[in-house]
């Protein structure tokens, strides 16, 4: 049967842990469930887990806050009522994605709420050593997001062709937007301006009934959503250390009960909320998302849920989240292979760079994890477009920079065809050249080229000055920009703004 939907890039994993080391950290998960348990913040989880044989009892240092301890056995009946597949619909049924927990098959996307967009412009400079010499360089400028912007990355993202999903990368703060209508506006702007599949946390829990809605007013009704859920939501269920937190809890039990997709977010920070070395920080990781997995089957089994590993690193000397660091790169292969070990779809981390600008060091922390993190074999790959400064930033240009580098990895990780009928013609190409006088193989490779299967050059290759880079990056991001996108048909429009409230008319 053919596969339908975005291909993403199957990998041959690459694996840092031994099934011994797998087992090794899986059993410290364990222990840790059990000893010292986590804390839960919310009462209706509290009692899920004691009714289903957990020890809880009432924290001594927290009010309203429970201890619960985790028996191994309703760890493993949890995983074996967590679905291995999810399928994450989209408005076009091409760019539908197939999570499987057993295939490593990539799909990358964006992602982190930013409160930045770094505009760039391109002015004109004289050199010191020759005023005659007038050469153009970047200039960039942050200012806050806005829901125009949200809209713009959504209209860039779907003509990125290495973009598979999209996760809002701007946090939308403008003055006529309350907290009770931030979700209304992000999930619509999003919606109305890409046809693949949308993913975002929930601000507002009082809209969840609303933002579901939109998504039935979309498909055509209750059950075509559940077929085709062209949406799917991030919950950050853990606060590390080993907690629960009540808020994100209630977020997540919530979606389930409603059947819809959602990630079951963990983001120890090393150094800091976890332990700074690789073993302590994936076991404690580890342990988080698997509470969360465990109370979201037994409240509602089969509930599609994904594992969600977001681990980092702390910059020690302020406690910021360090992207760029080798380790941050370790952990999330780690949590890919255990995600793998329990067949559970996996989102996972990578492209995030620590420099603040487009530059060398940008490209360099961001190409490390695409390239390393994605050959671990995760699901799904957020963060890898646009985000600079940690994850404070986001750069519509670097995020096209970023698409031309997903491509080149995903044209390094296909896999090799060693089939008969391909070792026939290459035998044959062989004999055929060395037939000849000239002993040159130019005129079959031109064939491959023509094919599309070859990668060609670099299209933001510079000069002599490094940064003429930038000048083909903006001229491309504003070509983009000014394509069309398929919006949402005007009737299903005119249908969302009559039943749900608060979305601003100037993003229609």
């Amino acid at each position: 049967m053919d596969f339908i939907g975005r291909e993403g890039v199957t990998v041959n994993p690459y694996l840092r842990l031994r099934d011994k080391e797998l087992k090794t950290i899986h059993n410290a998960s364990m222990e840790l469930l059990s000893d010292p348990g986590v804390e839960v913040s919310h009462e209706e989880a509290a009692d899920i887990f004691a009714k289903a044989g957990a020890t809880v009892t009432k924290s001594e240092r927290a009010k309203g806050t429970w201890v619960v301890k985790i028996p191994e056995k309703l760890v493993l009946q949890a995983l074996e009522t967590a679905p291995s597949q999810v399928t994450l619909g989209a408005r076009n049924p091409e760019h539908k994605l197939i999570l499987d927990g057993e295939t490593p098959r990539v799909y990358f996307g964006s992602g982190s709420e930013t409160n930045n967009i770094l505009d760039t412009s391109l002015e004109e400079f004289t050199s010191t050593s020759d005023p005659d010499k007038k050469l153009k360089f970047p200039v960039y400028k942050r200012r806050r997001g806005m829901v125009a912007d949200l809209c713009a990355a959504a209209r860039l993202g779907e003509h990125l062709e290495h973009l598979d999903f999209f996760i809002r990368p701007v946090n939308i703060q403008d003055d006529d937007i309350s907290e009770d209508s931030k979700d209304a506006n992000k999930f619509y702007a999003c919606l109305n301006n890409m046809t693949k599949h949308v993913m975002a946390g929930l601000t507002d829990l009082n809209q969840l009934d609303n933002i579901i809605r939109m998504g039935e007013i979309i498909t055509g009704g209750s059950e075509q959503l559940k077929e085709n859920p062209v949406m799917s939501f991030i919950t950050c269920v853990n606060k590390s250390p080993l907690q629960l937190e009540g808020d994100s809890t209630e977020k997540m039990l919530s979606i389930i009960k409603r059947d819809m997709p959602v990630v079951l977010s963990s983001s120890p920070q090393g150094g800091s909320s976890a332990p700074i070395d690789e073993v302590g920080m994936v076991a404690q990781i580890n342990a988080e998302i698997l509470a969360a997995v465990t109370l979201s089957q037994l409240a509602h089994p089969g509930a599609k849920v994904i594992y969600g590993s977001v681990p980092v690193r702390a910059r020690m000397d302020n406690l910021h989240d360090m992207y760029g660091a080798p380790e941050f790169n370790q952990y999330n292969i780690d949590c890919v292979q255990m995600a793998r070990y329990y067949k559970l779809p996996c989102y996972s981390t990578g492209g995030v760079a620590d420099a603040k600008v487009p530059g060398i060091q940008a490209t360099a922390e961001k190409v490390f994890s695409h390239l390393y993190v994605s050959m671990s074999g995760p699901q799904l790959l957020h963060y890898a477009f646009g985000l600079l400064e940690e994850t404070q930033t986001f750069s519509f240009e670097q995020a096209v920079l970023d698409n031309q580098h997903i491509g080149m990895v995903k044209t390094l990780m296909q896999p090799p065809e060693v089939s008969q009928d391909a070792v026939s013609y290459g035998l044959d190409v062989v004999r055929k050249v060395m037939d000849t006088s000239h002993r040159l193989f130019a005129r079959y490779a031109r064939k491959r080229i023509h094919s599309g299967q070859l990668f060609l050059a670099y299209p933001f290759e510079g000069g002599e000055i490094q940064d003429e880079t930038m000048e083909h990056v903006k001229a491309e991001t504003q070509r983009i920009l000014s394509e069309p996108v398929d919006h949402l048909p005007g009737a299903t429009s005119d249908q969302i703004f009559a039943e749900i409230p608060g979305i601003l008319e100037r993003i229609k």
